[in-house]
């Protein structure tokens, strides 16, 4: 069997397996239940000597490099930039640099425009010279593709910040917009919670257009430096995006007559708004690029670095930095200990430790002591909620989940704590917080209740990915599963969860993954919380979703699907290369549709036994999470470890069962 080419992007497809084919070419000696809990044991001995001290767990969370360039830029803008940093993170980013020249979005994804000219102004910072090779190919590659001008509008704001770029040339975003009510369509609450942090502070470097002096010329990222800022075409007027450019223009003339009380009034708000939302560790919602923006409107608005807001928020993304043996500097988006925490803890369990185990107690304890327990924005649309969700990262108070509550309970369930009452408090919180964020459609988003708007993403500013945060089948899947484990199967919010699921099946019997790539994680997800809510695994739901799995495992047992499924669905749905992570969801999902004993599963287990390292790892540069569908991609270096791990464990030691209905 050969690979194809998609000539969409020129990337090569992984061949499929082929149906007629039953055995792997290079079995491994042993059978493979033997395989597969020598590889059980060896991953959970790697897994447990992960754990940190105080009882979590956390792996690298890798995104692109545009976290790195925007982590320099933001310290030029200061004028805190240091010769150690910059030479670390320059390290980084030219080792992150394709043969091309350019920069992509994901492990073998194609070069991306804004990333590769925020890599290049950074090198440029870090001293490289524009003549250099690896420069001059990188700057004569963004030309070809319309140079800065054709660049996303966030690229564009950080080169107005040194005036590589006119501010008039920019979307407006004005302070103003805090004042929509909250039933408005384009108020800050109908944003995602990640873009509403982004843009309350945006409103005040938009609204002060600041310009610092250029360290350097970017006259080579133009395809004609005489005319650096040509005018951007205008959408028909019968488009949405026509009507919303056209709005623009008029919010433009609004800025020429703003009234300077109201003004200043709207820059104090967000102000308010902004320090009222910082953490305890100094960030803001536990994410590098909202930290960036808010440390950049508050010294605008007159905050010296001296200031304890700006010095604990400039402290705080020193602790996103990664620092790498060959002295390189990474830049975390975001960190993940609650998510990786309750994923371990569950593979843990799933794989045989005793629920009493000191280790899964010690996990427990700590995301018992990570529960939020008083409100965040989302109480804006359930203001008569009582709290107690968990977030993703470290310090986030303000957004906590509904993916990570979910999942937290079913870790905590998995697990014998000395403290059962406490225990159940706190799950009790946790369910009854997650079943108020149900939407009206009776599915559930990631932190908001019917995040739906469909104006936030047509707004000339929002180019930078998903700004709303509507209900998805993974996050739901996730919430169906844990009501489930928690007797809850009959219970009618259950039910139109279930049912919103069934409808949202696709034709090829997949199910689209918001948060994770892509269909493989959107069956992995749903198929599991469909038989733990009582579908029998011959339903014709789970039987298409066993039929699509088969069809797509690739010809060396595993599983594995590229990003670009989320660009070019027809070509890459359930393709890429295989992984570990990928391989284990669609495992999971084989496993609870009672395929234990099919060909597919042996195959796919064989897989994992075999590509395991001796250290029980496994390699995955591939990535494989989601931030923004095609738009941000994570490698989430723990994924690799907990899914295989659980899948391992699941087939070895069978499926964890619900309570009963009533108990």
């Amino acid at each position: 069997m050969t690979a194809t080419t998609d000539g969409s992007t020129g990337a090569t497809l992984p061949p499929r397996a082929d149906s007629a084919s039953t055995e792997l070419t290079t079995p491994v000696a042993t059978g493979v239940q033997e395989a597969a809990e020598r590889a059980l044991r060896r991953a959970t001995d790697q897994l447990l000597a992960q754990q940190d001290a105080q009882g979590w767990w956390k792996g690298d969370l890798e995104t692109n490099v545009t976290m790195d360039a925007e982590d320099l830029l933001l310290r030029q803008f200061l004028g805190i930039l240091d010769e150690s940093t910059t030479a670390a993170a320059a390290l980084f980013i030219r080792g992150e640099q394709r043969e091309d020249g350019t920069w992509a979005t994901f492990y073998g994804g194609p070069g991306e425009l804004s990333t590769t000219i925020e890599a290049y102004v950074a090198l440029r910072l870090a001293g490289d010279a524009p003549d250099a090779p690896h420069m001059a190919k990188a700057s004569a590659w963004i030309r070809e593709r319309g140079g800065i001008a054709a660049a996303r509008v966030f690229t564009r704001i950080w080169l107005a910040l040194f005036g590589w770029w006119k501010w008039e040339d920019l979307p407006e975003l004005p302070p103003e917009l805090l004042y929509f009510p909250k039933w408005f369509p384009l108020s800050i609450y109908n944003f995602g919670q990640w873009a509403r942090q982004t843009i309350v502070p945006l409103t005040v470097v938009s609204a002060k257009r600041p310009v610092r002096p250029a360290p350097f010329p970017l006259d080579e990222l133009h395809t004609d430096p005489a005319d650096p800022n040509p005018p951007q075409p205008l959408a028909p007027v019968a488009s949405w995006e026509g009507v919303f450019q056209r709005l623009d223009k008029v919010v433009r003339g609004y800025r020429r007559i703003a009234l300077g009380r109201l003004r200043g009034s709207a820059l104090k708000s967000a102000a308010r708004w902004i320090v009222e939302r910082q953490e305890n560790d100094g960030a803001w919602g536990g994410i590098q690029p909202p930290a960036v923006y808010s440390v950049i409107a508050l010294y605008l608005l007159g905050y010296d670095l001296e200031h304890p807001v700006m010095r604990a928020g400039l402290e705080s993304l020193d602790r996103y930095a990664v620092w790498r043996e060959d002295g390189a500097r990474m830049i975390e988006a975001c960190q993940s200990p609650v998510w990786d925490t309750c994923l371990a803890t569950i593979a843990l369990a799933d794989a045989g430790l005793p629920a009493d185990h000191p280790q899964l107690v010690k996990a427990a304890d700590w995301m018992l002591g990570e529960q939020i327990v008083r409100p965040g924005d989302w109480a804006v649309k359930r203001p008569q909620l009582p709290p107690g969700g968990w977030a993703f990262e470290f310090h986030n108070d303000n957004y906590p989940d509904i993916d990570d509550t979910a999942e937290v309970v079913l870790a905590l369930r998995r697990v014998r704590h000395h403290d059962p009452e406490r225990m159940e408090k706190a799950i009790g919180r946790g369910v009854r917080w997650n079943l108020g964020m149900q939407s009206k459609n009776g599915a559930w988003g990631a932190f908001d209740v019917d995040n739906t708007s469909p104006f936030p993403n047509r707004l000339p500013f929002c180019d930078f990915g998903e700004v709303i945060d509507p209900p998805s089948a993974d996050v739901t899947a996730h919430v169906v599963e844990m009501l489930a484990f928690e007797g809850m199967s009959h219970d009618p919010r259950t039910r139109r969860g279930i049912e919103w699921l069934l409808a949202e099946q696709e034709p090829n019997g997949a199910w689209f993954g918001r948060w994770g790539v892509n269909y493989v994680y959107g069956t992995g997800s749903v198929v599991p919380a469909l038989t733990a809510a009582g579908l029998p695994v011959s339903h014709p739901a789970i039987r298409r979703a066993v039929s699509w799995l088969e069809q797509v495992q690739n010809e060396d047992g595993g599983w594995g699907e590229d990003l670009r499924s989320y660009k070019y669905a027809d070509d890459w749905s359930g393709r890429g290369a295989s992984t570990a992570s990928q391989t284990a969801w669609a495992l999971m999902a084989l496993l609870a549709a009672g395929e234990k004993d099919a060909k597919a599963v042996e195959r796919g287990i064989r897989w994992l036994a075999e590509t395991q390292r001796e250290d029980g790892s496994w390699d995955e540069p591939y990535f494989t999470g989601t931030g923004f569908p095609w738009d941000f991609s994570i490698n989430y270096h723990l994924y690799r470890q907990v899914f295989p791990l659980t899948a391992l464990g699941r087939y070895v030691h069978g499926e964890p069962t619900p309570e009963a209905e009533g108990d």
